[in-house]
């Protein structure tokens, strides 16, 4: 890979979508879910679509502020990593739909701003800003196999398993 920031914005349109080499971008993956299926869990203990969109919210959010060098704090939601759901509403739902776009905006354009000589260095992380913006990229794609599982798992009539 180059040292260019045009190559890593590539891999952040390639993992969001619309339109990904891959097949579905997170984007397209996160459209249409509604709040019953957001809040439907495969098993006891297991996440939900809905904790994945907070935690891929978050993960944008933090790796935006290690490269912009700001403090902790700051997202606009209470917690980190897996946060939980509290407010089951069909508004804080879209809310925090609007939330991951939102942060993947911001991500996007930071990354357009930042100084293809400091993509090498370590700042505020023991991994360097390229794989940050790597790992960020990587991490969508994870996370959006995943919910395209959960997709499919309840769009078979598993939702007897767990609501909630």
């Amino acid at each position: 890979m180059g040292n260019h920031v045009t190559d890593l914005l590539e891999m952040l349109r390639q993992a969001w979508g619309p339109r990904s080499w891959h097949g579905t971008g997170l984007s397209v993956a996160v459209r249409g879910i509604d709040l019953e299926e957001a809040l439907w869990r495969p098993g006891p203990g297991r996440h939900n679509i809905w904790e994945l969109v907070l935690h891929l919210a978050y993960w944008k959010y933090a790796v935006v502020r290690r490269l912009e060098g700001a403090p902790k704090g700051g997202f606009p939601r209470a917690g980190s990593d897996w946060i939980e759901v509290t407010d089951r509403s069909d508004a804080a739902w879209k809310a925090d739909v609007k939330l991951l776009h939102a942060q993947h905006t911001r991500l996007v354009e930071t990354v357009r701003r930042f100084p293809a000589r400091r993509l090498n260095l370590k700042e505020k992380s023991r991994w360097t800003n390229r794989e940050q913006i790597v790992g960020i990229a990587s991490h969508d794609l994870y996370h959006t196999g995943q919910l395209q599982l959960l997709k499919k798992l309840y769009a078979m009539g598993e939702r007897s398993l767990v609501f909630g």
